[in-house]
Parts: C-alpha cells; structure tokens; sequence
C-alpha cells in the first residue's frame, strides 16, 4: 500500500502544479521565450558566437555567444571550483567548475563545465603537457558558462555545446587516421572543380592538386593531395620496377614516357 500511495502521490503532482497555474501567464511566458530566441538567432554572428554542426543538427553556442546572452539578459557569472586534479608529476589536470548566474544579487540558475588533460585532442597536441593545466581550467570554465547561458535562455533546442570542441576533435581524428581511398574520395566544394574528388582531379589536373598541396586552407585537403601525390609516385616506382625485373633489356621510347620532360609533371 505505501508503495502505490507512493506512485499516486508522484503522478498527481504535476497535475497539482499545472492546476496551480494560470494559463495565460504561461501562455505570455511561452510567446516571450519564442521572442527572445527569434531575437538571439538574429543577432548572433556565424563561426563566431556559435559554430558549425559536425554531429547533429544543431550548431555549438561558443563563448562569445554565451557572454552576449548573459549581457542581453543583464546577468552577471560567477565561478567556483568544485573538483580538481593537478598531478604534476604525471601531467594529468581535471577541473569541474560550476558557474552561477545571478541578476541583482539574486541566483539565476548554475550551469556545470568538466575538462582534463586526457581528453583526445589534448593528447594530440604538441604542447607541454605540464601547461595544460592553465588550458583545462579555461575549458571547463567556458563550458560552464555556456551550459549555464543554454539553460538561462531556454536554448537548448536551438544550440548544443561543446561541438567546436569536437569539431577539432573530428579535425584531428581526419588527419591521423586518414587513408589513401579517404584522401582519393575526399571532394572540393569550392573553385573550378567544385564538387569533384581529389582523384578526379587529379586525373585532370595535377597541377592544381599540387597547389592544394601547399596552399589549402583546409588541413584536411592539403594531406589528402599529398597522399594522392605520394601514392601516385610509389605506384609508379612500383610499375618501374617490376617492369625492370621482367626485361631489363627493353628500350623506351621518348613518346611512351609516362611524364612530360619540359615540365617533368607526371600526367
């Protein structure tokens, strides 16, 4: 019996609660929520205060986005450290920090932020890993404050977190992992072969791919044009050799050598 009052008594108090409210109050609540978020999608900037969508089909709230909402709402943030780890002999730091909003003295709401130094893309990193610390402590503060403004600004079903994090994450798991038919299928979405694989165009235009090789913004195309260059001469020494191993005595004329002697570019 205790058991089953115990189960009415938590199904009847939502109901308790939404009998206590007045409708209209809500319904006036819900069209401002609806306002504001209109206002934040208008004035926030792309690729500054919010990021791109590498996984899901929200962008990332990135700090300046999150400050100018706390500016927008007149609040002002908080910070405390609630956990830490700072092991210097092993170079591992971890850091949870809570960051409380508040509006004339008055809290908010809080929102929670968690770094350490294990995290993947820190282990990619060239750094001095007894410098990371300062880093993480930095990390888990942002991200706490920006689950804080999420919550605060009821935009969670516009933004998501954290996401420019594993953007560089993606980023950096593309070019350490990134194979010979990853670099060959990889397309170009901007200029003259826009659309086109790096192997298509290759097959086209060597030149260009060798541009991209030195000149790409994009890390990610420039290693996948060295791959396809690279491949391509290991393939080609590969054919040379194996064609030396069966004849040694053959001759090559000028018209079937696979380059062009003025420009010694491989077609």
């Amino acid at each position: 019996m205790n058991n089953n009052q115990m189960v009415v008594q938590q199904e009847s108090n939502p109901v308790m609660i939404i009998e206590g409210l007045k409708l209209d109050r809500v319904s006036d609540s819900m069209k401002k929520i609806n306002e504001f978020q209109e206002v934040i999608q208008k004035t926030l900037v792309p690729n500054h205060d919010y990021g791109q969508t590498f996984y899901g089909s929200k962008p990332s709230l990135l700090k300046p986005g999150a400050e100018k909402i706390l500016m927008l709402l007149g609040l002002s943030s908080e910070y405390e450290i609630i956990e830490k780890i700072q092991d210097y002999e092993e170079g591992f730091f971890a850091y949870t920090i809570r960051c409380i909003l508040t509006k004339n003295g008055v809290v908010v709401t809080e929102g929670l932020g968690h770094c350490n130094s294990k995290e993947k893309k820190y282990e990619s990193d060239k750094q001095d890993k007894y410098m990371l610390g300062n880093t993480c402590l930095k990390m888990a503060k942002k991200r706490a404050q920006v689950d804080a403004a999420l919550t605060v600004g009821s935009l969670s079903n516009i933004f998501t977190q954290d996401l420019e994090d594993m953007a560089v994450f993606e980023q950096s798991e593309r070019l350490e992992t990134m194979t010979n038919e990853d670099a060959s299928n990889m397309k170009i979405n901007f200029g003259k072969y826009k659309g086109q694989t790096i192997r298509e165009i290759y097959v086209q235009d060597q030149g260009y791919i060798k541009w991209l090789k030195e000149n790409a913004r994009d890390e990610a195309i420039k290693k996948a044009a060295t791959i396809i260059i690279q491949d391509d001469g290991v393939t080609f020494q590969s054919k040379t050799d194996t064609n030396d191993s069966t004849n040694v005595n053959d001759v090559v004329e000028d018209s079937e050598l696979p380059w062009n002697e003025d420009e010694n570019i491989p077609f």
